[in-house]
């Protein structure tokens, strides 16, 4: 099983990126994290090219059909989803006949610096994958004032978190696993 990993964050020392890469160390054998970390490298949606997509849209695209479930790991700005993750799942979900995402189950995370640990953000990216088709898992994993929060290996530190995060994980490989047909 093939979980594709995004980060909604483009900065090097990202406290997403990390809980991302760490959330893939929790996956049980049989299943991988694939990181998809191009998202810098898609320009600004413009429908007058979404039948022509450039090759970093194309290669986005091809990853989530590729893969088994999505993992998104989210922070927050000014309330809302990061514009480079909006962007990219507004490519990925045009022409909407042709998505992607439709149906591919997905869940979200998030860290933030704040207090509150990116919880509108996370609402806001499971509300665009629900509009998009996506099967997304009904969760969220709030990771407030990051810095303290992960520890070194990029995981919470607190118990009931880490519980939350391998819930988390679990539903989205239950969506994923595809469902055995009785004989």
């Amino acid at each position: 099983m093939r979980i594709l990993g995004l980060s909604g964050s483009l900065r090097r020392e990202s406290h997403n990126t990390r809980l991302l890469r760490a959330a893939g160390t929790l996956l049980p054998a049989g299943a991988e994290l694939a990181v998809f970390d191009r998202l810098g490298e898609i320009p600004l949606f413009n429908e007058d090219d979404e039948h022509t997509p450039p090759a970093a849209v194309i290669a986005f695209k091809e990853a989530i059909a590729e893969a088994d479930g999505l993992l998104i790991a989210t922070p927050e700005y000014n309330h809302s989803i990061p514009g480079v993750l909006k962007n990219a799942l507004d490519w990925a979900s045009r022409p909407s006949a042709d998505t992607p995402l439709r149906g591919k189950p997905a869940a979200v995370i998030g860290a933030s610096t704040s207090l509150f640990g990116a919880v509108w953000a996370q609402a806001e990216t499971r509300k665009v994958l629900g509009a998009t088709g996506a099967r997304v898992v009904d969760r969220e994993l709030p990771v407030p004032q990051a810095e303290e929060a992960l520890g070194a290996d990029g995981l919470p530190v607190e118990l009931d978190a880490r519980e939350a995060l391998s819930a988390t994980l679990d539903e989205l490989l239950d969506l994923a696993t595809p469902a055995t047909v009785a004989a």
